[in-house]
């Protein structure tokens, strides 16, 4: 029975569509708005975090880093204060270096990043990332060597000025020509380029094209670098926990720099999850905008369909009448109109739905933020819009449910 009204309501629907293509719209528009913004965001978010998860696995699930402070709780002010991590000491080599003979360890690098120009003959590229980093950086980068060699701890212990460039910037510096062998300008030092790395598909990857891996001891001899920002890398021993190997590091740190059992840590530990957690804070901000655009044009499709559906319901008076007048009761009424006016919203979301994931598939084809239309994302667009058309479809068949017969078939 309720499925045999559905259907017809649905019917009825579609014929109230066809029949008044304009007012119908014109009355689904705002509909269509909102989900295509609630797609569009999803989707976008969604992506971003795909690559997001993607790189907190390459680093591994039980390694962490030991960084000055903890770049997750970073708070932007321009009142001018200092930062609380202001007065925290520098990471050192030495420090990274105690932190590798520890059991629970397997290996401590040492890690941070500078911004230089590279130049290679008449060839100039600017603003390039160079990570200074000792050997293993590539776990914790996605990607993989494809041509040359990585460099090797001889490299690092004899500072050498070797580089491992990825493959853009190779093209960019050398074009066709094999770069392996040749030397390349940092800053005003000469390093000569002994691997090609090429990077995984990834979000970071795609707005970070242009990167030289250096021994960090060669960045520290030859290109002026204080690193302020070190941080380590650390990858737990196979026979450790990770919260074994962030004990023995925060007891070994605190030792080393005198801290007395009331002082709180002068550094951080970081562990993945918590770059994850971060991102998930700043994209709920995201999906509160998203849910306020698209609550406001939800808001204006429902008025439109409050207006279509009053409409509706004056101009088959009659009908109602004569449905009432055979033994229709009130319920059969209202659930009717009900389904017509979900049926309307629901359109308008299909509509929306289509044309937030082209909007979505067409950004990223023209920019590096990666489209992912999750299916949790249709689904509860599907279902507000069709709660949304009863809420609003409510009152309209609500009142078409209380007419007189009597009244109605009188009606013209």
């Amino acid at each position: 029975m309720r499925l045999a009204s559905l259907t017809e309501g649905a019917a009825l629907a579609l014929d109230q569509l066809r029949a008044n293509k304009t007012r119908s719209a014109l009355t689904i528009l705002g509909i269509v708005v909102g989900v295509a913004t609630v797609m569009v965001m999803s989707a976008m978010i969604a992506g971003i975090r795909q690559s997001v998860v993607s790189a907190i696995e390459a680093a591994g699930p039980k390694n962490f880093i030991v960084a000055r402070f903890d770049y997750n709780q970073v708070q932007i002010v321009n009142d001018g204060s200092r930062p609380p991590w202001a007065d925290n000491p520098a990471i050192t080599v030495e420090e990274a270096r105690a932190i590798e003979r520890l059991d629970a360890v397997k290996a401590a690098i040492v890690s941070f990043d500078l911004t230089r120009t590279l130049t290679a003959g008449s060839e100039r590229v600017e603003n390039v990332q160079v990570s200074a980093s000792g050997v293993g950086w590539e776990a914790f980068t996605i990607g993989s060597l494809v041509a040359g060699r990585n460099f090797l701890p001889g490299d690092v212990a004899a500072s050498r000025p070797v580089a491992v460039i990825s493959k853009p910037l190779a093209e960019a510096l050398f074009g066709s020509l094999d770069p392996i062998g040749r030397q390349v300008r940092i800053g005003g030092a000469t390093f000569r380029v002994i691997g090609i790395y090429e990077l995984g598909e990834n979000i970071f990857a795609a707005i970070v094209k242009h990167i030289a891996i250096v021994p960090y001891t060669a960045a520290l001899k030859y290109l002026d670098s204080t690193p302020e920002m070190l941080a380590v890398a650390v990858v737990t021993a196979p026979h450790a926990t990770i919260h074994e190997a962030m004990d023995q590091v925060i007891g070994l740190l605190r030792g080393m720099r005198g801290l007395r059992p009331a002082d709180p840590n002068n550094f951080a530990i970081i562990r993945q999850e918590e770059t994850l957690n971060a991102f998930n804070r700043l994209t709920a901000v995201f999906f509160l905008v998203m849910i306020g655009l698209s609550s406001v044009a939800l808001m204006v499709g429902g008025v439109g369909v409050i207006a279509i559906m009053m409409i509706a319901v004056t101009e088959r008076t009659r009908e109602i009448g004569i449905r009432k007048a055979i033994g229709a009761t009130r319920r059969e009424i209202l659930w009717q109109f009900l389904c017509e006016a979900a049926t309307l919203t629901l359109i308008g979301a299909a509509i929306g739905l289509a044309i937030g994931g082209g909007l979505a598939f067409f950004i990223s084809s023209i920019t590096p933020i990666p489209a992912r239309v999750p299916a949790t994302a249709v689904i509860a667009a599907l279902a507000i819009a069709a709660v949304a058309g009863i809420a609003f479809g409510l009152f309209p068949a609500w009142r078409a449910a209380r007419m007189d017969p009597v009244v109605a078939l009188r009606y013209e």
